[in-house]
């Protein structure tokens, strides 16, 4: 099954992970909350149909995604149940929404009446009203206009409401303030409903780890179902241990030994001190692994080895403490011999966010899915 990739490179996701995630949130829940597993942007760079169906398996209800494209995607890869688009959609596409049973986001007045002119429609589509309540993104603000979208999916067959939801901007930070802010203000502009939808959310990942009792009946189960934390500031109250299922390998293409004062890389910002053994590392920015890392850690034999001078498009250095034979493994992020380089530790270097990690992880690098420790398919999106 390896031979399906020609590069000493690669992605590792545990679905065993995911299904242990995706159930434990399950088990904090009460029984009448759904949960819709978020699988946008190639399921945060895991694999969206693979996420996707280990997350059904674990417990969850629907898919949600963030464009129409990454639907008809998991469609054409044989997910069936309900697929909520949480971005716009352009109004002429409702028809393809239609004919592939796909759940779409209204969230203006404007959007809606256009999307009227389509009609009739091969079957009606459920929509999931977005209430801005202080996200500033997507979403009505107004009482009227909520009033008036409402009245206009009651005149017309092609559209029924299915849910409505918020999001919320601060839920994974510990001051509440405003959070409280916005959980009151949507339950004000619930009251504008003639009745409520039978689906309504407003819990990301950290409002369902952290305000169980403001989820309403169903939460978009997102960064947790991955094993990572809402922010670094949220770890330590966590209500369950969540595991990581992301990790990334490569192998040593090259082994050499630079003599003192020999240069490494573009720009030759890596001078050599004294006789050194220099290993490259066939990955690159255009694989994800950022110019910023250049000076950061990778795994080799369960040790840290820094990366020396610039990281290029396709490959980069690391300092060996001694001569290593070419094919050895390297660990850019995951567990080796007990030595673990998280996800986390790569974000607070490039000071950013866990998120940005593994969706920065190119399509250049295949993806292992594996099952009890065993591999079960591998994708590579370049054959």
């Amino acid at each position: 099954m390896l031979s399906s990739f020609h590069r000493d490179t690669w992605a590792e996701i545990d679905l065993d992970a995911i299904f242990y995630n995706v159930q434990s949130m399950k088990q904090l829940l009460d029984d009448d909350v759904e949960i819709i597993a978020v699988v946008k942007a190639n399921a945060y760079g895991h694999g969206d149909v693979q996420v996707a169906r280990t997350a059904l398996e674990a417990g969850a209800t629907r898919v949600a995604v963030a464009f129409l494209d990454e639907a008809l995607s998991l469609r054409k890869k044989g997910i069936d149940v309900p697929i909520l688009v949480l971005g716009a959609v352009r109004p002429e596409d409702v028809v393809l929404a239609s004919k592939e049973n796909i759940t779409l986001t209204v969230f203006q007045t404007e959007w809606l009446e256009k999307a009227i002119q389509y009609g009739p429609l091969p079957r009606p589509v459920a929509l999931h009203l977005k209430l801005d309540t202080g996200m500033g993104r997507l979403g009505v603000k107004e009482e009227e206009e909520v009033k008036r979208i409402v009245e206009l999916i009651e005149e017309n067959d092609d559209f029924f409401l299915e849910g409505v939801y918020t999001h919320f901007a601060t839920a994974d930070e510990l001051n509440t303030t405003y959070f409280e802010f916005q959980y009151e203000t949507f339950l004000q502009m619930l009251e504008w409903l003639p009745k409520r939808p039978p689906i309504v959310h407003c819990g990301n990942s950290a409002t369902a780890l952290r305000f169980r009792d403001k989820v309403f009946n169903a939460i978009r189960l997102g960064i947790a179902m991955y094993g990572l934390s809402p922010s670094l500031e949220m770890k330590p109250l966590l209500p369950y241990p969540l595991k990581e299922a992301f990790s990334l390998h490569s192998r040593l293409v090259h082994v050499k030994q630079l003599k003192a004062g020999e240069k490494v890389s573009y720009g030759a910002t890596y001078t050599a001190e004294k006789d050194e053994w220099i290993g490259t590392v066939p990955i690159g920015y255009a694989d994800g692994w950022l110019r910023k890392l250049q000076n950061f850690c990778v795994l080799v034999n369960g040790t840290r080895v820094p990366i020396v001078g610039r990281i290029c498009m396709d490959q980069f250095m690391i300092r060996l403490p001694e001569p290593l034979p070419v094919g050895t493994k390297v660990t850019l992020i995951g567990e080796q011999q007990g030595e673990k380089i998280s996800i986390d530790e790569v974000a607070t270097y490039l000071n950013t966010i866990n998120y940005e990690i593994p969706c920065t992880i190119s399509y250049r690098v295949p993806r292992i899915f594996l099952k009890n420790k065993s591999i079960i398919e591998v994708r590579n999106a370049l054959l």
